[in-house]
């Protein structure tokens, strides 16, 4: 039995892969001026695709158009107005002489229109929410793009919240957040370039950048790296940002993603490349430092004072965020000499009825924390807070009066929660969250010497990261005071001056 239904399994496999190559055929064919030849190829290629509608036009009891579209992408208002009543009048006045060309130009007043006689072509229209029209005794088709899409309105971004600046985010509409985009730089120097993507999913990504200010050797780097990947589909910017980072096995980012049109425009007048991907709100923009993770847009709305105290904030809370769990464990594990008298007993006196070591201890309290965040992430929003909060609560409390835990170690697993919530970019939020695991396990084997190989570890692996031949760390490694300005220090808008961070200025230090 196993041997039938693996055979059954192989020459079903080999009949679809040979029924897929006799379609990729019939996608590299051109139209003929049969146009029942040519429904029939297209009715081959979406052979059990009931979404597909075909509208036949006649004149004199003679086809002499007919129309193919997918029902569910196209705005069926605009179709019957502008497209098949412009064509059901001229047939009526017998006007049989109008031609493909001619259909551009006289009848059809909506949309934009193209004429292919490529297969491939009319079929990639087809799914971007264009309707084609074949004419009879004519190769060429028109395709006419009348897209009717549902798609959200825009709305402020839910990861990137601000108090003062623009509420506008990018929505899963390719067109739309370009549009965004360019309401805010209002220059032909802003290039688009488009690219198509995934075998099957052909979704549409547009590497924008300023002619004069993004330096060329980045540009021609991003445009590679997109055209040498290889994917079957491509689901959200997520899938692009995996395939075109430096090092994909680093808990840091290397590619920046953002909600927010403001950023993409600031970075793109820093001399940086944005990637938009079709059907993501996120943005892509490349090359990225370990600075641009504790930058939010905000800094730049608000007085340049206040800026610069939350930015040492931001600085010194993302060392606790990592280290102190790491510095209780090895200071009560293996330095008590270096706490006081006091807080030794006091620390004693709670700890006195827990049965574990305070390294697994800490951990159990860190993988309990991390589940009430992604808890609270993934339940409904009108109960994920609640959860949150009243399951922090309820097993912490529980836990100390059990004498499982203790108290300290909640009051430190809460600081380091609170410290990880102060980096304004999420991926780097993740990342930090990750590398407080293994120093947690240094402080607990080795101690103080722990947390400073583990230390050492992470200056180590930022310092050597490149971002598109741009230094992870620079401008602090290596030095540029020209460029400081702008990382622990906001200064005045108007005393910065433009820095761009690129491999040419990386080689001249």
């Amino acid at each position: 039995m196993r041997r039938f239904k693996r055979g059954t399994t192989t020459r079903y496999k080999q009949i679809l892969k040979n029924k897929s190559s006799i379609l990729q055929e019939d996608m590299d064919k051109t139209f003929t001026s049969d146009i029942e030849q040519n429904e029939s190829c297209i009715k081959e290629m979406f052979e059990d695709c009931f979404d597909i509608e075909y509208r036949r036009i006649d004149v004199n009891h003679n086809r002499k158009w007919l129309i193919i579209y997918i029902d569910s992408l196209i705005d069926n208002q605009l179709l019957e107005e502008h497209v098949l009543k412009p064509l059901v009048t001229s047939s009526a006045q017998d006007e049989c002489h109008v031609n493909a060309e001619e259909l551009t130009s006289e009848l059809i007043s909506v949309g934009t229109t193209s004429v292919s006689d490529h297969i491939s072509e009319t079929v990639s229209k087809l799914f971007q929410g264009h309707a084609a029209i074949l004419t009879a005794g004519s190769s060429k088709v028109v395709t006419v793009c009348i897209p009717g899409l549902a798609k959200r309105s825009i709305e402020e971004p839910s990861s990137e919240p601000v108090i003062r600046g623009p509420k506008e985010g990018f929505i899963e509409h390719l067109s739309t957040n370009l549009g965004l985009i360019r309401a805010r730089i209002k220059t032909p120097k802003l290039k688009t370039e488009s690219i198509t993507l995934g075998d099957y999913s052909q979704t549409c990504l547009v590497m924008t950048y300023l002619k004069g200010i993004a330096q060329e050797s980045v540009v021609e780097q991003v445009r590679a790296r997109l055209n040498s990947i290889q994917v079957e589909g491509v689901l959200d910017s997520g899938y692009i940002e995996e395939f075109i980072e430096d090092q994909p096995y680093s808990p840091f980012p290397q590619v920046h993603s953002t909600e927010r049109p403001d950023v993409v425009a600031a970075e793109l007048l820093e001399g940086k490349v944005a990637i938009l991907v079709d059907t993501s709100p996120y943005v892509l923009i490349v090359p990225m430092t370990f600075w641009t993770g504790l930058q939010s847009s905000e800094d730049y709305y608000i007085r340049w004072p206040i800026a610069t105290f939350v930015r040492w904030v931001r600085f010194l809370f993302i060392h606790f965020a990592i280290f102190a769990p790491a510095l209780y464990v090895a200071i009560t594990t293996f330095h008590q000499e270096m706490i006081p008298t006091n807080l030794v007993l006091s620390i004693a006196a709670s700890r006195e009825a827990v049965p574990f070591p305070a390294m697994i201890e800490a951990l159990l309290m860190e993988i309990m924390f991390e589940a009430l965040v992604e808890a609270g992430l993934r339940m409904p929003k009108q109960i994920g807070p609640t959860i949150g909060i009243v399951g922090g609560l309820v097993i912490g409390q529980a836990a100390v009066q059990a004498g499982l835990i203790s108290a300290p170690v909640v009051i430190i697993v809460s600081i380091t929660g609170i410290s990880t919530f102060t980096t304004p970019r999420y991926s780097l939020r993740n990342g930090i969250r990750l590398l407080r695991f293994p120093v947690l396990i240094l402080a607990g084997t080795l101690g103080l010497y722990g947390i400073v190989l583990g230390f050492l570890g992470i200056m180590l692996h930022v310092t050597s990261l490149r971002s598109f031949g741009a230094l992870y760390f620079s401008p602090v490694t290596p030095l540029k005071m020209s460029a400081f300005k702008d990382v622990l220090i906001r200064l005045p808008i108007r005393m910065k001056s433009r820095y761009k961070i690129t491999p040419e200025h990386e080689e001249g230090d």
